[in-house]
């Protein structure tokens, strides 16, 4: 491929480097800001080869290349352009005026939490082979592997508290990510996270029961009486502990002198936080993230099949409107709190129904671009990677999309109404049934039939109907 002609095509077709203002690119995608996204030419910029689809979101115009080739393409584009390499918050920080302020605080929690995803899907998929060796009625009757096979429980041990440290700390990752995006000292974050789950607190798992029996520990604050409790799996307290931090942070900054900064500016910070978030901040965001998710689990034990109806078609919708991004936080927040989630089983539907849409069209299509795009889009998809199928195949058409997302709906109704759970977050579509708790496997594999099935036949059929593929 001749990666230079394939950056001057994409040039003239979103409006000549005039329109181009800042480009960054991801793995598969470019990232651009521009100027005037009204005078782009989709029609062109879909023909060209390189190019297996487009889509605007947060202010962001994203090419979809494929990985391997992006980069390249990339490098041609920005020197055509005269505008030099930029970094994703370069392109971000040029496109923030276009965004209102519920693009903002979605794109606030997207930037932290896709930097900690890789962490926590790769504990999901270990933990998945941790519920093979454990999960009773796999392979035998009543009974686990390590049961029947003993000398197999110390690696099944092994491999569980290694995919389960991302969870046991997680107020560390987090911390982390969110002090760097507020623009503070990143490593302060990890530290407040970790002393959010010390081991000399009281565990947030068993708060509960130590309610129940009197016997949670305090300290005593000049009279005043704190509960000692840590907040192992929890997403609110640490969050607002992180905005807070940094705030005081970048407030002392401005005011200390460079000679005493290292010895004031990051302890008074991190203890005024610490002090501000076991007193209050924590107690507070701790009731509120339990409020949630107990209403959230009350709505599922009500009216399962119509939160699975509606939740599991409507997730294509978010992941377009980059609203998906909120309910990773509500996933984390379950499983912190109930050890399982509802919601992540929907989404490896939806990701399977996308690509199934996709192959339709590959199985429908006589163009040999659009077979091969749809080829490559079908197995992204069905591997957990939905932005090929949706953005370049389904949304194209329209009706693909409507099938996809008619048949998730259908399927996240059924596993809903059959109180399908997921013990952990891993990597969507099908390697998504590593993350389901076994007892679910059977009714999740259901799903998944009518997620492969489903959309693929209708949308072929259509497809052949009305004879635009």
């Amino acid at each position: 491929m001749d990666h230079k002609k394939q950056a001057e095509q994409i040039l003239e077709a979103i409006g000549g480097k005039e329109n181009l203002n800042a480009a960054t690119h991801c793995v598969t995608r470019l990232r651009l800001a521009l100027n005037d996204e009204g005078i782009v030419d989709d029609e062109k910029l879909n023909q060209i080869d390189a190019v297996k689809g487009s889509f605007s979101t947060n202010g962001q115009f994203q090419v979809v290349i494929g990985q391997g080739t992006v980069d390249k393409v990339y490098k041609e584009l920005v020197a055509l352009a005269g505008i030099g390499e930029s970094s994703k918050e370069e392109v971000k920080e040029a496109t923030k005026s276009k965004m209102n302020p519920l693009q903002r605080g979605i794109k606030t929690l997207a930037d932290i939490f896709i930097p900690i995803l890789p962490a926590i899907v790769t504990a999901g998929l270990l933990l998945g082979i941790n519920n093979i060796l454990t999960g009773p009625d796999i392979f035998f009757d009543g009974e686990s592997l390590i049961d029947v096979y003993p000398q197999w429980e110390g690696i099944a041990n092994m491999i569980f508290i290694i995919a389960n440290t991302a969870f046991a700390f997680l107020p560390g990752l987090i911390g982390w990510s969110a002090v760097k995006r507020f623009g503070g000292n990143p490593l302060l974050g990890i530290v407040l996270g970790l002393a959010l789950v010390h081991p000399d607190l009281l565990s947030a798992w068993s708060y509960g029961d130590a309610v129940e029996e009197g016997s949670v520990p305090v300290w005593n604050l000049f009279g005043l009486e704190i509960d000692k409790i840590g907040y192992q799996g929890q997403v609110l307290p640490v969050l607002v502990a992180a905005w807070v931090m940094t705030k005081i942070e970048l407030f002392m900054q401005k005011r200390t002198p460079d000679a005493i900064q290292l010895l004031v500016v990051a302890p008074v910070a991190l203890l005024v936080t610490g002090f501000l978030t076991f007193i209050f901040i924590g107690p507070v965001t701790f009731a509120i993230g339990n409020f949630i998710t107990d209403g959230l689990v009350s709505i599922f034990d009500t009216f399962a099949a119509l939160g699975g109806l509606i939740y599991g078609g409507l997730y294509g919708v978010m992941v377009i409107t980059g609203m998906h991004h909120t309910f990773l936080a509500v996933d984390i927040q379950l499983i912190g709190s109930t050890d399982s989630t509802f919601l992540w089983p929907m989404l490896a539907l939806s990701n399977i129904a996308q690509g199934s849409a996709a192959l339709a069209i590959m199985l429908a299509s006589k163009d040999e671009k659009l077979k091969g795009l749809s080829l490559s889009s079908w197995i992204s998809a069905w591997l957990g990677v939905t932005e090929p199928a949706l953005f370049g195949v389904n949304l194209r058409f329209k009706y693909p999309f409507v099938i996809a997302i008619s048949s998730s709906a259908i399927a996240g109704l059924y596993i809903a109404s059959q109180g399908v759970l997921a013990n952990s977050i891993g990597v969507g579509g099908v390697p998504g049934i590593f993350s389901i708790v076994t007892e679910y496997w059977l009714d999740f594999i259901i799903g998944m039939v009518i997620v492969m099935v489903l959309p693929t036949v209708v949308t072929y059929f259509y497809a052949k109907r009305k004879r635009d593929v």
